[in-house]
């Protein structure tokens, strides 16, 4: 522990323990909001990670596909059938809060076609790639809205972990150990003056007594003059 450079009076004790106190409820509210954070972390996590699975496995079944296409119609007539695609989703963004941590919430709208070029002159090998695109634009929304929640989430963690650290670690056994030093030095203020108290007694009643005795002689020396 480092040295203390506190004055060990009744009034810091007073604001120590004030203080400690609030350290100690900081430190509940803190701990519930960490278990709370990485309970939504994990969900959310695995939800994202079974996306990202479902779409990488997507993408290579589209660029195979579209590998193939290009093999049987050329990259020109592969390029001239992907300008009949002029729909897309429509995202609409807003936020929600979970334990203080502003999460995306994703809403898509509408859906590009199923086949938005001619059948007649391409081949099947297009219509697999144009499908399986179809499905990774239509997840991509949703697997950002993820991704950008377990990065947040993470983030807050990381955050939350440290303050709670730095609580139970640093803060509250050093309000602790300044608490234990300042009632020590008061109970031994207290022990010195309960010392001192008696020991002015016993002098005060030595000094009585003396008196006494001297008033005593006194008078007897006066008694035998006469």
């Amino acid at each position: 522990m480092p040295q203390i450079s506190i004055a060990p009076t009744r009034t810091n004790l007073i604001r120590l323990k004030k203080d400690l106190r609030f350290a100690k409820e900081g430190y509940e509210i803190l701990d519930r909001k960490r278990e709370a954070l990485t309970g939504e972390l994990v969900r959310v996590a695995k939800e994202a990670d079974s996306l990202q699975k479902e779409v990488w496995a997507l993408l290579t079944t589209a660029y195979d596909a579209m590998e193939k296409a290009r093999l049987v119609m050329g990259s020109d007539h592969v390029e001239w059938a992907s300008l009949a695609v002029d729909k897309t989703v429509d995202v609409h963004l807003r936020l929600r809060g979970v334990m203080g941590v502003a999460l995306p919430q994703i809403e898509a709208r509408g859906e590009p076609p199923r086949l938005p070029y001619s059948p007649g002159d391409t081949s099947a090998a297009l219509d697999e790639a144009s499908d399986a695109f179809r499905e990774v634009l239509l997840r991509i929304p949703q697997l950002s809205m993820l991704t950008a929640a377990v990065w947040r989430l993470a983030n807050e963690l990381r955050k939350t972990q440290r303050r709670v650290n730095a609580l139970q670690h640093i803060f509250i056994p050093q309000y602790k150990h300044q608490i234990e030093f300042i009632v020590s030095s008061l109970e031994e203020r207290e022990r010195e003056e309960t010392f001192r108290l008696k020991w002015l007694k016993t002098r005060m009643s030595k000094t009585k007594d003396a008196d006494q005795e001297m008033k005593i002689e006194i008078v007897e020396i006066q008694e035998a003059a006469i």
